[in-house]
């Protein structure tokens, strides 16, 4: 009995908690915390939660839920004991403003919350030359036009904790008339009509950027997005004639406009993202990033109909983006890569103990400079392939490691077509590539060459050795090949791929390799901002950690038509991802590259095939780990696409395969439903006589198409 009145009273307990006090409006929780000379940052670090969470909260897009919602009453009920609402006197008439501070206007309300989120620092403390408005996305119709006539307000500080450098956000989407889109619905009159007084303008008064995410790094440069309207303002045509090169030819007028003007372009010239910029005056920037939007900056691969949206709505998403990963630099491949060298710069300022001053050194633990790839580690234009093997030669596994993901399909088993499965379902590996990042030990040099070494787990590098004695299930695809297939004699594989040789009892007895003795954990910081923005974009379009399987399929069945803008924000996410690990071995994107010759890329620290191989190995045993395990209960997957696995079903969800324990757990160290990286979603469900005619008639892969649609096609 007194147990059972224990559980009761706990139960009433939290019902408390939960119903404790009453919020005061939105506007009130941001009065109270800036009377208590509070910042944002210091309130999340006392609840323990993100600062963009303590914005959603003042803004009402979201509510605190137990027990940070009592914490949350509690430290607004202080102040607001500590400082009530003044009381009004009729004496006190406030002045009118200058014509030249922020004013009010409405304007378009995006679809996504994400245009309404307030950034700290938006309102910039001193006024530019021209009128700037502050757009009120909450009480506006949705339309693209700027009302210029409004009530004026007075310009808010920018907080303590916000760079004033920086107070106008990290970018601005610039429209025809001249109205520049900032984050946090502020609009900014831009006095800009040419490409050369844009560029003085934005650098001079616009307060836009980012600062830097790592002590060592350098700060992020202005971004402003040109509409059609706004291109054709500047000058610009309407698309670029070069479809190839991509590029303004250097004898356009705006080029021209710009070198008169002793400004310069970057070597990929005036293209879709151009990159604006003179040299360093006494350590201080001046440059300034382009995204041309009627010229495909922003790829509907990866941002969905991003650049089709109105300029508040592109603003919103673009700043949410720059917001949780980094301000938008070119693809999100691009700026994957980028994030990597903002998160681990490749110097840093050391004293010259000789002359006392301070120079550029290597910072320990990044990518400090290009090195060279072992020969099986590069890929067949590379100078040191070229200087081994005639241009047509097809290299054997024992000449190049091929650590790719998976792309396998096995024949249905006559007990697979005899069972009663009346369904195919597909279930994918959230974040796989991200998830494998983690923790992940790279090699940050030069690769040393040895002849018949020891393995050793701890040490990255390329082994060639032989895994064709491992008898495996026929079921399961072979760990060792991108197709399945079982090795038939030694081959290259990453440090990954055969420290799990070892796990599955293989003899590992390496001919040769080329190993790192220089290495760490040098993706870590990059996997946990994109994890990061990932699951907090995740829970804008209502998936969230905790949550019961039931209840997580239920939320991932429509999280995408909730706020298309967040939609747009998952997928840069998730490209970025993706795209980041493939410029890693950044093959010559010129046609007029020759067979043989270094290209543009290999001059980056970043140009690194050995950690693109390592990570891939590494995402691809997990998987086959987590297969294995299913198998152990006599679960076998029919098909395999990179991070998709199929598998046949007496039902359509994967609740009625995926296996459980008595006590309603999921299989420890199989596939597990959730939103965490490395956590698995459904991807789709087929009845079981489409399973059999793509396998045995089409001779498809089904986890290709178990969406109903190519998953390669839609850049899955």
């Amino acid at each position: 009995m007194p147990d059972a009145q224990e559980g009761l009273f706990a139960a009433v307990d939290a019902l408390l908690e939960e119903a404790a006090g009453t919020l005061p409006p939105p506007g009130e929780r941001v009065r109270l915390r800036e009377a208590g000379s509070l910042t944002q940052a210091q309130v999340a670090k006392a609840l323990r939660v993100r600062r963009e969470t303590v914005a959603d909260w003042e803004a009402a897009r979201k509510e605190p839920r137990p027990p940070k919602r009592a914490a949350y009453i509690r430290l607004l009920e202080g102040l607001a004991a500590r400082h009530p609402v003044p009381e009004p006197t009729a004496a006190a008439a406030p002045a009118p403003p200058p014509a030249s501070e922020v004013r009010t206007a409405p304007s378009a309300v995006p679809s996504s919350p994400a245009a309404a989120e307030p950034a700290e620092g938006v309102a910039a403390p001193v006024a530019p030359s021209r009128p700037r408005r502050a757009v009120e996305p909450s009480q506006a119709p949705r339309t693209t036009a700027v009302a210029k006539k409004a009530a004026p307000k007075r310009p808010a500080p920018v907080p303590a904790d916000v760079d004033p450098r920086f107070g106008n956000g990290p970018l601005g989407v610039l429209d025809g008339d001249g109205s520049l889109y900032c984050v946090g619905g502020l609009v900014l009159d831009c006095p800009a009509t040419t490409l050369p007084a844009l560029v003085e303008w934005t650098l001079a008064e616009a307060k836009l950027g980012a600062p830097r995410l790592h002590k060592s790094g350098k700060d992020s440069d202005p971004l402003i997005v040109l509409t059609a309207g706004a291109a054709e303002l500047l000058g610009l045509p309407d698309t670029l004639e070069d479809r190839r090169g991509l590029r303004l030819p250097e004898d356009h007028k705006a080029v021209k406009q710009l070198t008169k003007a002793d400004w310069k372009l970057t070597r990929r010239g005036f293209g879709p993202w151009a990159r604006i910029y003179r040299s360093a005056d006494g350590g201080r920037r001046r440059c300034v990033q382009l995204a041309v939007l009627p010229w495909g900056a922003l790829d509907a691969r990866s941002w969905g109909d991003t650049g089709q949206l109105p300029p508040a709505e592109v603003a919103a998403v673009l700043g949410t983006y720059a917001t949780r990963v980094l301000t938008p630099r070119g693809s999100t491949a691009v700026c994957g890569l980028e994030l990597m060298s903002a998160l681990r710069p490749p110097t840093r300022a050391v004293r010259d103990e000789t002359t006392g001053s301070w120079v550029s050194g290597p910072l320990p633990g990044s990518l400090t400079e290009p090195v060279d790839p072992a020969p099986p580690e590069a890929p067949m234009e590379h100078p040191v392939v070229a200087a081994r093997y005639p241009r047509f030669h097809e290299r054997t596994p024992e000449e190049a490691l091929d650590e790719e993901a998976y792309d396998w399909f096995r024949p249905l088993t006559d007990e697979e077509c005899t069972q009663g499965y009346t369904h195919a379902v597909g279930i994918d590996v959230n974040m796989a590539f991200a998830a494998a990042a983690n923790r992940l030990n790279v090699g940050l040099g030069p690769a040393t060459h040895v002849r018949a070494p020891a393995f050793d787990p701890k040490l990255p590098g390329s082994w060639l050795v032989d895994l064709s004695h491992l008898d495996l299930d026929p079921r399961l695809p072979s760990p060792f090949t991108p197709r399945g297939d079982r090795p038939e004699g030694p081959g290259w594989y990453s440090t990954s791929t055969v420290a799990y040789a070892l796990e599955l009892g293989a003899r590992v007895r390496p001919v040769e390799a080329y190993v790192r003795h220089e290495h760490g954990a040098y993706l870590d910081p990059w996997y946990a901002r994109l994890r990061d923005a990932y699951l907090e974009t995740m829970a804008d379009l209502g998936v969230t950690t905790g949550m019961s399987d039931g209840e997580f399929l239920a939320a991932m069945a429509h999280h995408k038509d909730a706020d298309p803008g967040r939609a747009a924000v998952l997928s840069a996410v998730k490209s970025t991802v993706k795209g980041g690990i493939g410029k890693l071995r950044e093959r010559p994107q010129s046609a007029r590259h020759t067979y043989g010759e270094g290209w543009p890329a290999l001059q980056r620290p970043t140009w690194s095939p050995h950690i693109r191989a390592e990570l891939i190995g590494k995402a691809r045993t997990n998987m086959h780990r987590k297969m294995t395990k299913l198998a152990s209960v006599g679960r076998y997957p029919v098909a395999v696409l990179s991070d998709c696995a199929v598998y046949v079903s007496r039902g359509p969800s994967p609740l009625d395969f995926l296996p459980y324990t008595p006590e309603g757990k999921p299989l420890p160290g199989g596939f597990r439903l959730g939103v965490n990286p490395g956590m698995v979603k459904h991807e789709g469900t087929q009845d079981f006589l489409w399973l059999a005619s793509m396998i045995e008639d089409e001779q498809l892969n089904p986890a290709r198409h178990i969406k109903g649609t190519d998953a390669v096609a839609d850049g899955e």
